[in-house]
């Protein structure tokens, strides 16, 4: 059920919340949510949806990515997250450490680590198309 109500409300063809409402909810657009499922679904196979009969499927990677991404936006606790979703506490737990372990492992070599003199460079360079000459300077930017 969960899964069901979750896909017609966000992801069908015609949901019945729009981009915008997503946007709110997720602090994403879409395609970026649906980039990260994809992406952490072939990562790992606890993402992947099972079937435990033959007209039973068990949770899908909308609903325990989704989990995750409420948890992080909200900073609500996993139990928090069941009524909508339709996942118990202890596996809202597991996606989100599945997630953030598949995340760490995916991205970790590129992103999680000191930036190299090619990195500053291109932060730099963003930083003049935007107005920001000296981003990399001023700690405090954040609240322009």
């Amino acid at each position: 059920m969960g899964d069901h109500d979750l896909f017609l409300d966000y992801f069908s063809p015609n949901p019945r919340y729009g981009e915008a409402l997503f946007r709110r909810r997720y602090r994403m657009s879409r395609d970026v949510f649906l980039q990260f499922v994809g992406i952490v679904r072939n990562h790992d196979n606890y993402f992947h949806q099972r079937r435990i009969a033959i007209d039973i499927l068990r949770l899908s990677a909308l609903q325990k990515i989704t989990v995750v991404f409420r948890i992080l936006s909200y900073g609500v606790t996993a139990y928090a997250t069941n009524e909508y979703v339709k996942l118990g506490e202890s596996t809202s737990i597991e996606s989100m450490k599945r997630f953030c372990q598949s995340i760490v492992e995916i991205y970790g070599e590129r992103y999680l680590r000191r930036s190299n003199d090619n990195d500053i460079a291109r932060l730099l360079d963003i930083g003049k198309q935007c107005g920001f000459s000296v981003m990399l300077g001023s700690l405090d930017c954040t609240h322009w």
